[in-house]
């Protein structure tokens, strides 16, 4: 009788083995990007400067810088989303001799933190504003705002006439979007239940990379030192948690009591703004009685940071009642270079084109 066949032993599956290592990997990589808050000690003492104070607004300890001419018509100056009161130093240093310039981290952002009242709308804002400007003894101010403190600053306005003397729209957002699609991707993803609540514990330094090159003309202004500066300042205490809660919560802005506004108001703008097209400066100009525009060509989102000096001036002038200065050309480009020999034999065209 012939010996039994031994049947092959069935190989075992390696599918153990690839799940383990593909669980090492996604915990290696959640544990890279993970980046917890920044204790608030360091990043105050990083970044508050001698010229900063921290004063009771609303129940909240609030950053803001009170600089310029005592003396001087009080200007208070409100940043942008995810944004802080330093990208309002080149016009602080501008204004300094004829104004009183005061600039404040909103709640949620840069070294002011989270409020107890726990809600980061722009109306809400706008009521942090009145509490601001009454802690400070004014009865009245000058409000300008850029992006987002743009629709602070005009939701101020429409609501408390009396308590602004002129009104400055910085590439303001005030216009709602067609869909929810042309809406910025991290805002989209801020919405998503559980990724939002996961992703913004994630290091935030490429997306700051990424946001602030687009939101410069000159990609080259994203420097080091803005990149650190933003990120570092988005891991204070309770500031991502303040902005997820802002993405969820902020309604559709109605720019309707633009139209009943009685507030003289300058409107300044980048005409190479990648995020709030310039057609919404139009808007705001023939929405707002009496508004004066000014739109420089060569910048883009944050002009009062790319081109501090020449901004400025616009508002100075606007402060004192005076003709808008000319915003500055923009650059012309390169000559193309001559075709190789004789210079005077060259060939020139017929019509020389125009510049754009």
């Amino acid at each position: 009788m012939p010996a039994r066949r031994r049947r092959p032993e069935a190989r075992r599956r390696p599918w153990p083995l690839f799940l383990l290592f593909a669980a090492g990997v996604a915990t290696g990589v959640a544990l890279w990007a993970y980046a917890p808050s920044l204790p608030a000690e360091t990043l105050i003492a990083r970044y508050a400067g001698d010229r900063s104070r921290f004063i009771d607004v609303g129940g909240v300890r609030a950053h803001i810088r009170d600089e310029g001419n005592p003396e001087g018509v009080p200007i208070v100056l409100i940043h942008g989303s995810n944004g802080s009161l330093q990208v309002w130093e080149g016009w602080a240093r501008e204004l300094g001799a004829t104004a009183r310039v005061i600039s404040v981290d909103l709640p949620g952002h840069g070294l002011t933190g989270p409020w107890p009242r726990d809600e980061y709308t722009v109306e809400a804002y706008a009521d942090f504003i009145e509490v601001l400007i009454d802690n400070l003894h004014l009865d009245k101010a000058v409000v300008a705002g850029h992006s987002l403190g743009g629709a602070v600053a005009w939701t101020f306005a429409a609501t408390r006439p009396d308590r602004v003397s002129q009104l400055v729209l910085v590439d303001s957002a005030g216009y709602p979007r067609d869909s929810e699609a042309d809406a910025p991707l991290m805002a989209r993803l801020a919405r998503t239940p559980l990724l939002g609540d996961v992703g913004i514990y994630f290091k935030p330094e490429s997306q700051v990379r990424r946001a602030l090159a687009d939101a410069y003309a000159d990609p080259a202004q994203a420097t080091p030192e803005r990149v650190r500066r933003a990120a570092e300042l988005q891991r204070f205490p309770g500031n991502r948690e303040a902005t997820l809660q802002r993405a969820r919560t902020q309604e559709p802005l109605d720019p309707t009591p633009l139209k009943r506004m009685d507030v003289p108001t300058l409107i300044i703008w980048g005409g190479k703004d990648r995020w709030v097209p310039a057609a919404d400066a139009l808007r705001f100009q023939a929405d707002i009685k009496g508004a004066q525009l000014e739109i420089f060509s060569a910048l883009g989102h944050n002009p009062m940071e790319e081109d501090p000096k020449a901004t400025a001036a616009t508002v100075i002038a606007f402060l004192a009642g005076a003709p808008l200065p000319p915003p500055p050309a923009e650059p012309a480009p390169p000559p193309e270079p001559e075709p190789a020999g004789n210079a005077d034999h060259a060939v020139q065209p017929s019509v020389m084109p125009e510049k754009d």
